[in-house]
């Protein structure tokens, strides 16, 4: 396989998944590395030795759990893709895991298929940040989309870098993130339900506890307000949901 080709990280304790999934992403020509503790896993990741394109981390392990690994993963500034494994019967995991950074989610038990589209989507997307990255003569001939920035209170979200430029910082975002605070700019002025959230942007289907939310908002606000205990942007709309407001 040559050394060119994307490295996906497994990290899984559950040996007959683990190989099933090493052995198709190879089929799919992608190489692999392997990890069953979540203890080992993070000081793999944290102290890679050739960059890694993506990680495929099971919530549940011994050692640090799946929260833990992506939590001190991006407070180490460290923003490889990752996508979380979680149990069907616990939405709230999903949950957690966005919360704790992560950039998407496949409940168990999951299709292969789902699961190989999931991981190319998320390399696209990086493929998308580092071409976006660099200027091309042709972009102004490139079909119009989404809009690929957002200007307001003297910050910019720049979507496709997945970056919230302020005065005197630039935020990383998740795509998780990203995907919400497009969901709310393309809504400016309306009231966004936490349901809608849930369906729309995390696609969770299931009755869960919404408080998780609340606290993502938190950390939205600590991004995009001057004052964050007083938000004069992304306010609360109580007992339903949220509105932002550009220009307050």
């Amino acid at each position: 396989m040559s050394q060119s080709a994307p490295l996906i990280v497994v990290v899984e304790d559950e040996e007959h998944l683990a190989q099933g999934l090493l052995f198709n992403l190879q089929a799919e020509g992608y190489r692999t590395h392997h990890e069953a503790d979540g203890d080992a896993a993070l000081d793999y990741l944290l102290h890679p030795e050739e960059p890694i394109a993506a990680v495929l981390l099971d919530c549940m392990l011994p050692g640090a759990d799946g929260f833990q690994i992506v939590r001190s993963l991006r407070e180490a500034q460290r923003f490889t893709p990752v996508l979380m494994l979680t149990a069907r019967s616990r939405p709230e995991d999903v949950l957690e895991g966005i919360e704790a950074g992560a950039d998407d989610y496949l409940p168990k038990p999951f299709d292969l298929n789902i699961l190989l589209v999931r991981i190319k989507s998320l390399l696209r997307r990086t493929a998308w940040q580092h071409h976006s990255a660099v200027p091309h003569a042709a972009d102004e001939a490139k079909p119009t989309g989404p809009a690929s920035e957002y200007h307001f209170n003297h910050r910019t979200i720049l979507f496709d870098e997945l970056e919230l430029v302020a005065p005197n910082r630039t935020t990383q975002l998740t795509v998780m993130e990203a995907d919400l605070l497009r969901y709310f700019t393309e809504r400016e002025g309306q009231i966004v339900s936490r349901k809608e959230i849930l369906e729309q942007v995390w696609r969770v289907h299931e009755d869960t506890d919404t408080r998780a939310i609340d606290n993502f908002i938190v950390r939205l606000r600590r991004y995009i307000e001057d004052d964050p205990a007083h938000p004069q942007h992304l306010l609360t709309v109580r007992g339903i949901g949220y509105r932002f407001i550009a220009n307050p």
